[in-house]
């Protein structure tokens, strides 16, 4: 994470771990990673929370101060991870329909976010699924996981190593208690 876009929830420096997913597999709520260098002029992936998906309206705001809220299809969305509780940040109202196959997205720190409110002349700020890379996870089992396999290898790998040695020992052994010639019993 690079920037404060998307804090509280993630802070620039944080590690994260997504899952690869399509644009049509994510539902409101997900933080997707994607991908728009048309909009933001570089390649790399953007991170924001999916706001609405195709067919929903997304309408900003009733209410005001904390006590604002976006609508999504007439229903307020509650968003416990906006920071310090405002959900318009720099006062941008809107009333999107979000087109099939493409997502508003918007970050957590909306005071602090080039989201989709600032790209409304691009099919109103919404963008394609197929722009879309994966899902973060707040899962750490995949990440502990593979270290766990990574031990497992190593112990493994030393214990093999280990069984040869000795058993390299015991052949020696035992050829040095065997003579080299033929003895005769008397």
């Amino acid at each position: 994470m690079s920037s404060q876009s998307m804090a509280p929830t993630y802070q620039p420096g944080d590690r994260i771990i997504y899952e690869k997913a399509s644009g049509g597999e994510v539902r409101r709520g997900d933080v997707v990673l994607f991908s728009a260098p048309d909009r933001y002029g570089f390649s790399a992936s953007v991170m924001q929370r999916v706001v609405g998906v195709g067919g929903d309206r997304v309408v900003c705001c009733t209410g005001s101060g904390t006590a604002a809220r976006i609508t999504v299809n007439g229903k307020p969305l509650a968003e416990p991870y906006v920071k310090q509780g405002d959900v318009d940040g720099v006062h941008k109202t809107y009333d999107v329909t979000v087109p099939k196959g493409r997502l508003f997205l918007l970050g957590d720190n909306r005071a602090n976010a080039m989201d989709s409110r600032f790209f409304a002349s691009d099919h109103d700020g919404t963008v394609a699924e197929s722009a879309v890379r994966g899902r973060v996870t707040d899962d750490r089992t995949v990440a502990s996981g593979i270290g766990a396999m990574v031990i497992a290898g190593v112990v493994l790998a030393l214990v093999g190593i280990g069984l040869g040695i000795a058993a390299f020992v015991v052949r020696r052994r035992r050829a040095a208690s065997v003579a080299p010639w033929p003895v005769q019993q008397g």
